[in-house]
């Protein structure tokens, strides 16, 4: 039991059809299939080695042939309300939230922006929803030459702050969101604060990879367990700021997809057991919210090129879940995630068979299996698939 390890992926907004409940969150969202739209948008879409772990069984892909499968595969449905990164990631170890997190269609209030205006002692710019490249290019130079701070929403329950990495210290802008993260709390305790510093001069402004989430915290999870029971858990991209550093005892930075999955790689080299946790946010970031089908495609195409160097390197003990948190369909109105069924995927070297796990009831199925993997506590939520997979 003390040697097990698991390799968690989590492809970020890699949705794979409307949810049944989609249409309670408006047209585009019950219009949604983010794999099958993404996949019609590149001729000859190649992602074989997803394939052979049973993602074609789930949505039939343009281009893709049919591969012999090997591997256990299923989808997910939420339970939780909402579709952000914070609904999904915690809902996987095992906490649903069954209530809205709060969201501002028409800005942040004045209760909300008074004490953090006067923490940082100007006044801020924007306080809308807005695309986060967009809303750079508008305020950027305004920002430059006055210091203020833009801070902007979107759909989803954040409060963002954009600022000039040479006009705001990335270390003052952290500081920034940690009093913002202090004030936002009762019926303002928005999901995460996200600090998005960029760079560049007008025209040619474009967001680094130090971008930093803060997060709520809602308890103990399926995290807690395993690192309680002596076990490493490492989390790599944007994990540890979902989890607001807790069940983690190791947090890697990633800079895109590319350095996440060398890292994930140089990782499994190192760690002999425990979790490697790990989310991709690009498909999100860069193609997802802008409207680039044909990027988050190739996207998904480069990921694939890796998950094969993955399975070579996985120990026969080794046990790989793929998954997703949400959608982010790039080719419906708007710019928002969508509510999706999101892809469920097992894999060791011991499975030779095609494993059906069927439609999820909750993204908590992914929880409760890792925990029964580690022989650690379940989760209150979720049923482990742990069984049909040995």
């Amino acid at each position: 039991m003390q040697r097990r390890r698991c390799i968690w992926i989590v492809l970020d907004s890699v949705g794979i059809g409307a949810a049944p409940d989609a249409g309670m969150y408006g047209e585009a969202d019950a219009a949604s299939n983010t794999l099958l739209h993404v996949a019609q948008a590149v001729p000859e879409f190649q992602v074989a080695n997803l394939a052979r772990l049973g993602l074609t069984r789930l949505q039939p892909l343009p281009g893709v042939a049919d591969k012999p499968v090997r591997g256990a595969f299923g989808r997910m449905r939420e339970q939780s309300v909402g579709k952000d990164t914070t609904n999904g990631h915690w809902e996987f170890v095992g906490v649903i939230l069954r209530d809205p997190l709060p969201v501002y269609p028409n800005g942040f209030p004045q209760e909300v922006l008074d004490p953090f205006e006067a923490y940082v002692g100007k006044r801020v710019l924007c306080n809308r929803p807005a695309s986060g490249t967009v809303v750079i290019e508008e305020f950027g130079p305004e920002h430059v030459a006055t210091g203020r701070p833009i801070v902007y929403t979107s759909a989803d329950s954040v409060f963002q702050i954009a600022a000039h990495e040479e006009v705001v210290p990335v270390n003052t802008l952290y500081d920034w969101c940690r009093f913002a993260r202090r004030i936002l709390t009762g019926r303002h305790a928005v999901g995460r604060v996200i600090a998005r510093p960029f760079v560049g001069t007008p025209g040619n402004y474009r967001r680094t990879h130090r971008r930093k989430d803060f997060s709520l915290s809602f308890g103990k999870t399926v995290l807690n367990s395993i690192q309680e029971a002596g076990l490493p858990v490492t989390g790599l991209g944007k994990i540890a700021d979902i989890y607001g550093g807790s069940g983690i005892t190791t947090a890697i930075h990633t800079a895109n997809n590319e350095d996440g999955m060398d890292k994930l790689l140089a990782q499994m080299e190192k760690q002999e057991i425990g979790l490697i946790y790990i989310n991709l946010v690009d498909f999100d970031a860069l193609y997802g919210h802008r409207g680039d089908a044909k990027g988050f495609a190739r996207a998904l195409e480069s990921f694939d090129r890796w998950l094969g160097t993955v399975l070579d390197s996985l120990r026969e003990d080794d046990l790989l879940c793929i998954t997703a948190d949400h959608g982010c369909d790039p080719t419906t109105a708007g710019t928002d995630h969508t509510r999706e069924w999101v892809p469920l995927l097992f894999y060791h070297r011991g499975i030779q068979e095609p494993i059906p796990l069927g439609d999820r009831s909750t993204f908590a199925d992914v929880g409760a299996t890792i925990a029964e993997f580690f022989g650690v506590r379940r989760p209150p939520v979720g049923t482990s698939v742990l069984s049909m997979l040995l």
